[in-house]
């Protein structure tokens, strides 16, 4: 896409339904081959990665359609989708993922919180793939547990224990690495480093589309679409608690549709990103036009998340329709970035949000968290626009935080009610803050 295509007289809702008229899901030629035709057997306990990878492979050759796996359970290793290919899980089927890391071998280009890898193949995977889509009413489980991948956090309630080596231990190889400029084709770090795969991740895609799953028990994001154009995700539900759980993470993306979806997930229901600290600035892709509609956000941490990887910057974000809340969900509105992140985060529009409860605040825009005024970049946010929110109940409705020397700007909130406040809002550094018709109790 051209820069001229999107660039218009100016941000505002507009933008959202221009969005939403070109993210269109793709279009598969009228073909389908079922995996039990190329030898998978979905009785729970045959290894059908090889018939999977088959009958990908014959829809792609013949010039696209859909791959189905109609009822049953379907055991298999890593998936990878091909230009052309709808995976197709009807109602009634369960995909359900081998644990064995030795299994996602090996390595992919892939990344780990923001920095570019060479790490485990996601368990769904596409690579510079156009009109490549995930759908049906089926069940993707990706079998995480405390007895595999989630130790790997590092937390003890995951199933960490003395003698695991850590993410984190590993990570700080990784930064070291990133910092002497190791090209990211030398950054091979499976099998040696414990970096959890996402559960589907699409690497450089055009036309991607996820609808009507359910996905299960995921090591780590679920919906990770990275350096992608025109991803439309409909319809599914995510229902997993395990660490870094993320639901949908749209990374470097253009042009981003998410709707009709319930998330109940262990940290961030939907969480937009582009890129972290010196691996952002080198990739420099940042996320924008993303509409998130008609949604409903359970747990854990933000409902609506922008960071905390947006060293590229996010831009044009709307957010419309939805229902969140629950004694478990900590934030809706949750923008994070510090002065090691740095990015630029323009242009957010929120609106008809029914939040029944918080356990912290609706909207929590705070730079000092982390690293704070620690670091080389400077954060810039600015045209937050909140309208037409009620929240029955919270911390504090508002909690923003800038820098001095980098101020929040241009902040409005308007027609909004929020009920039974525990705490007095918590705001400092904000230039141009706008509350219009705000009613607080």
């Amino acid at each position: 896409m051209q820069a001229e295509d999107w660039a218009d007289e100016g941000p505002g809702w507009h933008r959202a339904d221009a969005i939403v008229g070109r993210v269109n899901a793709p279009v598969f030629p009228d073909r389908d081959v079922a995996v039990e035709e190329l030898g998978a057997v979905g009785d729970g306990q045959s290894d059908c990665t090889e018939a999977i990878a088959a009958a990908i492979r014959a829809v792609h050759e013949a010039g696209g359609g859909r791959v189905v796996l109609a009822r049953g359970e379907y055991l298999t290793g890593p998936i990878v989708l091909r230009s052309g290919v709808n995976l197709h899980v009807a109602a009634g089927a369960r995909v359900r993922f081998v644990t064995e890391p030795e299994r996602y071998l090996p390595a992919v280009l892939t990344r780990f919180q923001g920095v570019e890898i060479m790490g485990y193949s996601p368990l769904i995977y596409a690579l510079d793939a156009e009109n490549v889509a995930v759908t049906g009413e089926g069940v993707l489980d990706g079998g995480a547990s405390n007895e595999n991948w989630w130790p790997w956090s590092g937390l003890a309630e995951y199933g960490w224990r003395e003698g695991i080596r850590t993410q984190e231990q590993d990570w700080q190889v990784l930064v070291e690495d990133v910092r002497r400029g190791v090209p990211v084709e030398q950054r091979v770090v499976a099998p040696r480093s414990h970096f959890r795969p996402s559960m589907i991740e699409f690497y450089r895609c055009r036309n991607v589309w996820v609808q009507g799953v359910t996905v299960l028990r995921s090591p780590m994001w679920e919906i990770h679409p990275v350096l992608c154009t025109n991803v439309l995700v409909e319809d599914v539900h995510i229902d997993t608690y395990g660490p870094n759980n993320d639901g949908v993470d749209p990374e470097c993306c253009t042009d981003v549709v998410i709707r009709r979806s319930r998330f109940d997930v262990g940290d961030d229901a939907i969480a937009i990103k582009s890129g972290r600290e010196d691996d952002g600035e080198r990739v420099g892709v940042p996320t924008r036009n993303v509409v998130i509609e008609d949604c409903v956000m359970t747990t854990r941490y933000g409902a609506f998340t922008i960071g905390s990887e947006l060293t590229g910057g996010v831009s044009d974000v709307y957010v419309r329709r939805c229902t969140i809340g629950s004694p478990e969900l900590y934030y809706g509105l949750y923008i994070k970035s510090n002065a090691a992140r740095g990015g630029y985060v323009t242009n957010v529009y929120v609106d008809g949000v029914e939040a029944s409860e918080l356990k912290k605040e609706f909207l929590s825009l705070n730079l000092h968290r982390g690293e704070g005024l620690n670091g080389p970049r400077i954060p810039v946010v600015r045209n937050i626009q909140i309208t037409n929110v009620r929240v029955g109940k919270a911390k504090r409705a508002l909690h923003v935080a800038g820098f001095t020397h980098s101020p929040i700007t241009d902040l409005g909130i308007e027609d909004c009610v929020f009920g039974s406040m525990a705490e007095e809002n918590a705001i400092t550094d904000v230039v141009g803050m706008v509350l219009t018709n705000v009613t607080t109790t």
